[in-house]
């Protein structure tokens, strides 16, 4: 039994890839607490956002030249498609998804290639909720501040029955019975999930560690605060607390953090460009057409219920998406469809012809390990050197002793070849 926050996650590629961000997240921290003396986890989130985004640009450029080239290409497609409108059979059904294939390929892209950025989105996003909700895993420092106190709790006498007993109750609700409380990560996983009224009864339980407890909750403070939010808690909690304390600032500046993800959500995905022309039963336009209306209201949902640190994260990669989405079709509008399309069939035909030059590569390999298997003619001397060592080895079995392995051999042979006659 271990603590949750403090274990990295182990799932495969999911957590090489949170291992990975976690890394690039605690040198932002580290940088920017060297260099310009900022502690703040927001901000870092904020730079690790920009820094993925810069990593994944090829793949929006890819994108929004999918997208403009489908305007032009639709056309011939719905051509196809009205050609076997109707037409169920097989042959018809596989006919039609060659024909379409042919003009993928002539225009040199590929079918999922307006949803390939988008689906890469959806894993970076799912490892980021890991890293935001294991910070104290991924930033070294942060768990440097939970140190002093934990080592202290653990000093106190009674200190693992008192930790059980609030570690089992809302608002961090870690069951003793699944946690071992032994351990120095178990009592940091706790600590992470407190507010503001567990920290007071933590300073009940533990008034020698008051001094040690509020300088804690002060550099937390300091490192997780942003526009006065806790990250580490959920936008919907934060409403629910400042409704009961009659923080109505804090509700409101909570409240902004779903809204703003769902609206600038739908602003990226409007940057799209659009084809008036797509044929509504086409599925892939189908499916990119749902999806632009689920992600938005999927980022109000989840940015109300999972830490305010991810909502931050959505709301900063649809604003840098829309930028650089905003620019590449600045520059793609100065381009000639017409050399677009040529630019794009000069590079699928360089692929074919370099697939091609794989797979006769291949051939040859395959031919010349075949050929090592048959054998070479021999020649009319290396013929006659055989034939003597042949003739001699006979004269030498027919001199063979009697009860020989050689004479009984002869017999064999002689035998067989009377049944011949």
């Amino acid at each position: 039994m271990t603590g949750i926050l403090m274990t990295p996650v182990s799932t495969p590629i999911i957590g090489q890839v949170a291992w990975l961000l976690g890394k690039i997240l605690d040198g932002v921290y580290q940088v920017l607490n060297s260099v310009f003396g900022i502690q703040n986890i927001g901000v870092c989130i904020i730079l690790l956002t920009i820094i993925i985004y810069m990593l994944i640009l090829p793949l929006t450029i890819r994108q929004q030249k999918f997208s403009k080239m489908s305007a032009a290409m639709n056309p011939e497609i719905q051509k196809i498609q009205k050609k076997y409108q109707g037409k169920k059979d097989q042959v018809s059904m596989q006919k039609l998804q060659e024909e379409t294939q042919m003009v993928y390929e002539k225009y040199g892209i590929s079918p999922t290639g307006g949803c390939l950025s988008m689906f890469i989105q959806l894993p970076i996003l799912y490892t980021m909720w890991y890293v935001i909700r294991n910070i104290p895993a991924y930033v070294s420092q942060v768990k440097a501040v939970y140190m002093p106190l934990v080592d202290g709790i653990m000093g106190s006498s009674g200190w693992q029955k008192i930790m059980e007993g609030i570690g089992e109750a809302q608002p961090v609700l870690m069951d003793p019975s699944k946690y071992d409380y032994t351990k120095a990560n178990t009592i940091i996983d706790v600590l992470y999930k407190f507010q503001e009224s567990t920290w007071n009864t933590l300073i009940d339980k533990f008034p020698a560690l008051e001094s040690t407890i509020e300088t804690t909750i002060a550099q937390l403070q300091k490192m997780n605060s942003f526009l006065g939010l806790n990250i580490a808690e959920a936008p919907l909690t934060m409403i629910k607390s400042g409704f009961k304390s009659g923080a109505y600032g804090m509700m409101i500046v909570a409240l902004l953090i779903p809204v703003l993800a769902g609206l600038t959500q739908y602003i990226s995905v409007k940057m799209v460009p659009q084809n008036p022309g797509s044929d509504q039963n086409n599925q892939m336009a189908s499916t990119m057409k749902t999806m632009n209306i689920m992600f938005p209201l999927m980022s109000v949902f989840m940015s109300f219920t999972l830490p305010t640190g991810l909502g931050i994260y959505w709301i900063t990669s649809a604003v840098v998406r829309t930028a650089q989405m905003f620019f590449i079709n600045r520059h793609l509008n100065k381009i000639p469809m017409d050399e677009l399309i040529k630019v794009n069939m000069e590079k699928a035909e360089k692929k074919r012809k370099n697939k091609k030059e794989i797979d006769a590569s291949t051939v040859n390999q395959m031919a010349q390990k075949k050929v090592k298997n048959i054998k070479e003619p021999r020649s009319a001397a290396e013929e006659k050197a055989l034939e003597e060592k042949l003739e001699a080895a006979r004269k030498k079995s027919e001199g063979a002793k009697e009860g020989s392995l050689t004479s009984k051999a002869n017999m064999v042979k002689r035998f067989n070849e009377g049944n011949k006659k």
